[in-house]
């Protein structure tokens, strides 16, 4: 049996420009005792040049896991998504999209560019960290991704 993915921890991107939300998450990260090792990009641009492993991201780990805020500065939440879901090296991971709104448009449209997932903001730290929990067990330990190639 082969269950390396067991020994090391789970590579998640946060991509949130807010102070808040980002200790909000290392915060249920922590209380959900997911294994993981969190970057953090601040805006759009950023989390670009981090998937690409550009400029200062040159030794980036690749994400296993992308939490993606929408509304971002530089370059909106909404065109990292394409940019990723267009890009094949990049369009495998999952992409989970938290954001303050509610309009069933935004929804839609950010399913149409294939998110993964859409969870509101403020999230009560109880439940963002059952939503981190079954990301953890879903996408990592039994969503099987196809091979490259």
């Amino acid at each position: 049996m082969h269950d390396d993915s067991l020994g090391r921890p789970i590579e998640i991107l946060l991509v949130e420009d807010n102070p808040g939300d980002v200790r909000l998450t290392i915060e249920a990260l922590k209380e959900g005792k997911v294994r993981n090792r969190l970057s953090v990009a601040r805006d759009g641009v950023e989390a670009i040049a981090f998937l690409r492993r550009q400029g200062a991201h040159a030794d980036a780990a690749r994400p296993d896991l992308i939490l993606l805020d929408l509304n971002l500065p530089r370059k909106d939440g909404r065109e990292v998504l394409a940019e990723i879901k267009e890009d094949p090296s990049l369009r495998r991971i999952p992409v989970v999209v938290l954001t303050t709104s509610k309009a069933e448009e935004d929804i839609l449209r950010t399913y149409d560019l294939h998110a993964n997932c859409y969870i509101n903001k403020p999230v009560d730290l109880e439940q963002f960290i059952t939503v981190v929990r079954s990301i953890d067990d879903f996408w990592l330990s039994v969503v099987r991704l196809p091979a490259s190639g």
